[in-house]
C-alpha cells in the first residue's frame, strides 16, 4: 500500500484542487460515454476522478493509500455526488467490476518502480476490462539536463487550507539516471499562524520509459492495439506523451 499521509493528501488538494481544463477536455475526448462505467487506478484525492464525476462520467477511483481516499470522499461530498472508492494496490487489482476503460493519469503509473509490478498491474488492468477495452496513460521522461543534475534537487513550497492554516512542504529529489530512477523525500508541516499542529514525512520513487519500452509492457500484458500519442498537458522540463491501448 502507499505510504502517503493526510497531509500530503490536504497538501496535494489544496494546491491543485483538479486537473486544467485542457487535461479534463483530452479525458473528455478520449474517454468513451456510452462504455458504462470507467475505472481511475491511482487516483489520488481527486484531482481527475471528482471533475470527471462532475461532468457527467460514471467512473469508479481506487488508490492504495487510505489518507488519499478520504481526502477523494470527502471531495466528493461537498461536491454532492458519489461513487465507488476502493483501496487496493493496482499491482494486485481485484475489485467486483469490470469496466469499459481505465486509465491513470500525472505520471502515477511511473510509481510502480519494479518493472515485474509493472507487469503484473498492467495484467491486472487487463483482467478487469471489458469492451471497448481502452487504457489510458499519462507518462513523461524528465529531460537529460534534469536526470544528470549531481546534487539532490530542493524545492520549497506551501499552500493554505480552507481553515486558514496552511502547510509547508520540503522535498529533495536525487536522480539515479542510469536506473531510470528519482526518489523523492518529502517533510510537511502544518501550523495554524506559529503554532505546530502536525508534521509528516514521505518518500517517494518514480521511474521512467521510453516509449518503445511501455509499448512492449503494455502488449506483453494483452492490448494488441496501441497508439503513443501527444502529451496529455506540457511537460514544464523533460518529454511528455500519452498512451492509447485497447484489449479487444
Amino acid at each position: 500500500m502507499s505510504a502517503e499521509g493526510s497531509l500530503c493528501a490536504l497538501f496535494g488538494s489544496a494546491e491543485e484542487p483538479s486537473a486544467s481544463p485542457a487535461e479534463l477536455a483530452w479525458y473528455g475526448e478520449q474517454l468513451p460515454r456510452n462504455a458504462g462505467t470507467l475505472v481511475e487506478l491511482i487516483c489520488g484525492y481527486g484531482r481527475l476522478l471528482v471533475p470527471l464525476a462532475e461532468a457527467g462520467f460514471s467512473v469508479h477511483g481506487a488508490d492504495g493509500s487510505a489518507a488519499m481516499l478520504a481526502e477523494c470522499e470527502a471531495r466528493l461530498s461537498r461536491a454532492k455526488l458519489t461513487t465507488t472508492l476502493f483501496r487496493q494496490d493496482v499491482a494486485e487489482l481485484n475489485v467486483p467490476f469490470r469496466y469499459g476503460a481505465a486509465f491513470i493519469g500525472s505520471g502515477a503509473f511511473q510509481r510502480l518502480i519494479d518493472v515485474e509490478r509493472a507487469r503484473a498491474a498492467l495484467r491486472r488492468i487487463r483482467a478487469h476490462l471489458v469492451e471497448p477495452g481502452l487504457l489510458l496513460l499519462d507518462l513523461y521522461v524528465p529531460a537529460e539536463s534534469a536526470q544528470r543534475i549531481a546534487a539532490p534537487l530542493v524545492e520549497v513550497r506551501s499552500t493554505s487550507l480552507a481553515d486558514g492554516s496552511r502547510i509547508a512542504l520540503r522535498s529533495e529529489t536525487t536522480m539515479y539516471p542510469d536506473a531510470r530512477l528519482a526518489r523523492t523525500e518529502s517533510r510537511y508541516v502544518h501550523r495554524r499562524g506559529h503554532d505546530l499542529l502536525r508534521e509528516e514525512t514521505e518518500k517517494r520513487a518514480l521511474t521512467w520509459y521510453a516509449p518503445d519500452d511501455i509499448v512492449a509492457l503494455i502488449c506483453a500484458a494483452g492490448f494488441p492495439d496501441i497508439v503513443v500519442g501527444d502529451a496529455v498537458h506540457a511537460a514544464a522540463d523533460g518529454h511528455a506523451y500519452s498512451i492509447r491501448a485497447h484489449a479487444f
